[in-house]
């Protein structure tokens, strides 16, 4: 301890855990955007239609949205890290199997194995900050949370454009290879620098029987029962949908009576304008995932570009958003972001129908970069609603819920995009995504619109002083802000592993 204490510095935080979490950190975003702009070459090499290689997509985000609440569990239960180091070494092995994919199967695999990997580094650094916090006796280092949150975002908006450069530089199976470097990284800097838990009182049995394994169960099924009848909607797929509807709930029915929850469900109860942030949240990354993986398919099959051509025509996006969300991070209002970033979105899906393979570049380069703004301003926003929207004793509950609505999203748009492009990225096709994703982010105005909670959010924590933010940050939805999330940064900083 005397040595960790030494090397932390004169704030206490040891500092030497901030490469390990944030390298460890991004690997999840830099794995789902990069594959955006690989998604045309992979279907072409293993003559694959849009909606086959749709499963690329939603095996990473099925993966995740199961495994980052159970290894959060996990991390709970036996430390940051083992699990770290075993969830990052699954992605070293991820990527060479994906590399070596014979057949779209496997490559697929190889996304499901990228996805429990990924899930890992997240809720570790999370625990370690917390367990920093304990050490030292202080809040967990504002710069060390806005990094986190930062890098992810960074990460997710430039992957794409990297993604391109990988692709035209040695094919689309880099994009695969890359995450063996990273995971070797990862590996080494865990192993250096990341210190090791106290032996789990009474053993691994007691810690294993705390994880509600039937809640997993049940919610893997109920997922993938649901996400299994998106992906080919048809008559004779309706017994799926009842699988996901019964599952689904005697899975709600079973975790709202049960003491340790998989998910917290009872965060929901009599929390209205909760329920509007988990709304918005799903809206948004249904469209922000939806758009991404649409346009960047039809950028090449449709208009006929490369995928370093269409990596490097999504740049204006990434900028867009990293530059709004550096001008307006820092800002604790919420409701201005949202409507701002609400009406831009409609206005950026709208114009997709506008577009044809024979539309100037300048015009798919400007559409991008429209979309990039309500990525920079709705995402860290809507964490900022949770933080004083929540009650406070089920934090983590709650933040852990929102990043299960974000991988919701996520999935839903891999569906949409399998729906619209059933047989190839065509220009009918990208207007019927259009017209879908502007269903999607009208309601995401009007939802922003009716939550009469949002204008009070972050302006009297923003006018009070430190000791008085509890009583002046009080809201309707029962949370009082004693710690603003740094940078607009990741409110599950408090407890995201407890779901």
């Amino acid at each position: 301890m005397g040595a960790r204490a030494s090397a932390a510095g004169r704030d206490g935080f040891d500092r030497r855990l901030i490469a390990p979490m944030v390298l460890g950190s991004v690997l999840n975003p830099v794995n789902s955007s990069m594959l955006a702009v690989a998604l045309i070459p992979i279907g072409r090499a293993f003559d694959a239609s849009p909606a086959q290689t749709a499963w690329l997509v939603t095996g990473l985000y099925l993966a995740t949205a199961i495994g980052q609440p159970v290894i959060g569990r996990l991390v709970d239960a036996f430390g940051a890290r083992p699990l770290y180091l075993a969830g990052t070494a699954l992605v070293g092995v991820a990527g060479v199997v994906g590399a070596l994919a014979p057949g779209l199967g496997v490559l697929v695999l190889s996304r499901v194995l990228l996805g429990f990997g990924t899930s890992a580094a997240f809720p570790a650094s999370m625990a370690l900050l917390r367990a920093e916090s304990d050490r030292t006796g202080l809040t967990s280092p504002a710069g060390v949370l806005a990094a986190l949150s930062a890098s992810a975002q960074v990460i997710s908006v430039v992957g794409p454009t990297l993604g391109g450069l990988l692709i035209g530089l040695g094919g689309w199976q880099l994009i695969f290879t890359i995450n063996v470097p990273l995971s070797v990284a990862c590996l080494v800097l865990g192993m250096l620098w990341l210190p090791r838990p106290p032996r789990t009182a009474g053993g691994v049995g007691p810690a294993l029987r705390k994880i509600d394994l039937p809640g997993i169960a049940l919610f893997a099924v109920t997922l993938t029962a649901f996400m299994f009848f998106l992906m080919r909607p048809r008559v004779g797929s309706w017994y799926l949908l009842a699988v996901a509807a019964v599952v689904g709930t005697v899975f709600a029915v079973r975790e709202l009576r049960s003491g340790d929850p998989f998910i917290d469900l009872r965060v929901l109860r009599g929390n209205g304008p909760l329920l509007a942030t988990y709304l918005r949240q799903f809206l948004a990354f249904t469209t922000s995932y939806a758009f991404l993986y649409g346009y960047t398919q039809w950028l090449e099959e449709g208009r006929g570009l490369s995928s370093t051509s269409a990596g490097l025509l999504l740049l204006p996006l990434s900028l867009a958003a990293i530059g709004v969300t550096a001008l307006t991070g820092r800002n604790p209002e919420v409701h201005r972001k949202l409507l701002v970033g609400s009406v831009v979105q409609v206005a950026g899906v709208s114009a997709l129908l506008f577009v044809h393979v024979s539309s100037p570049v300048w015009v798919l380069i400007a559409i991008g970069a429209v979309i990039g703004v309500p990525q920079g301003l709705t995402g860290l926003a809507n964490q900022n609603a949770l933080y004083a929207q929540a009650d406070p004793e089920r934090m983590g509950s709650s933040a852990g819920l929102l990043r299960t609505f974000m991988y919701l999203g996520a999935l839903a748009a891999s569906a949409a995009n399998a729906a619209v492009f059933p047989h190839g990225a065509t220009t009918t096709g990208l207007h019927r995504m259009a017209w879908l994703l502007v269903a999607t982010a009208v309601l995401f105005l009007v939802t922003t619109l009716a939550d009469r909670s949002l204008p009070h959010i972050g302006r009297a924590e923003g006018n009070a002083s430190p000791a008085n933010k509890a009583s002046a940050g009080k809201t309707s939805g029962g949370r009082a802000s004693e710690e603003d999330p740094p940078g607009g940064g990741d409110v599950t900083a408090g407890e995201p592993t407890r779901h």
